[in-house]
């Protein structure tokens, strides 16, 4: 068995997507996303992008993430607008609700764990 995992875009097929329609306030954002790690226990971790848009979120999920590319904006419902590009890492909690909003295109490592 490896113990180690390297984030290689090019081993994987990414899933592509959405917003749920519900969720969608402006623009037509697209998703992919590459899972390189899916641990039986609710640990994910891979490559997540996306193109402008902004809709809504709700986390049931712990999720730290690092921003490798782009210019999105994640504001919590009643709270200041948060800027996000390249080099910039961020937590984002269970129960946190808001908007993402995706101004350039935005690529990010992701590490999300499932209560």
């Amino acid at each position: 068995m490896v113990f180690w995992l390297t984030f290689d875009l090019s081993s994987v097929e990414p899933e592509e997507g959405t917003p749920a329609p519900d969720r969608l306030i402006s623009g037509n954002p697209r998703f992919r996303t590459w899972n390189f790690e899916e641990a039986g226990d609710g640990l994910y971790a891979g490559v997540w992008e996306a193109t402008p848009g902004k809709w809504r979120i709700v986390y049931d999920e712990w999720e730290y993430f690092h921003i490798l590319s782009g210019h999105s904006i994640v504001t919590e419902e009643g709270g200041a607008a948060v800027h996000l590009k390249a080099g910039d890492s961020m937590i984002l909690r269970p129960g946190f609700k808001g908007t993402w909003e995706v101004v350039e295109a935005t690529r990010k490592n992701y590490v999300i764990r499932i209560p």
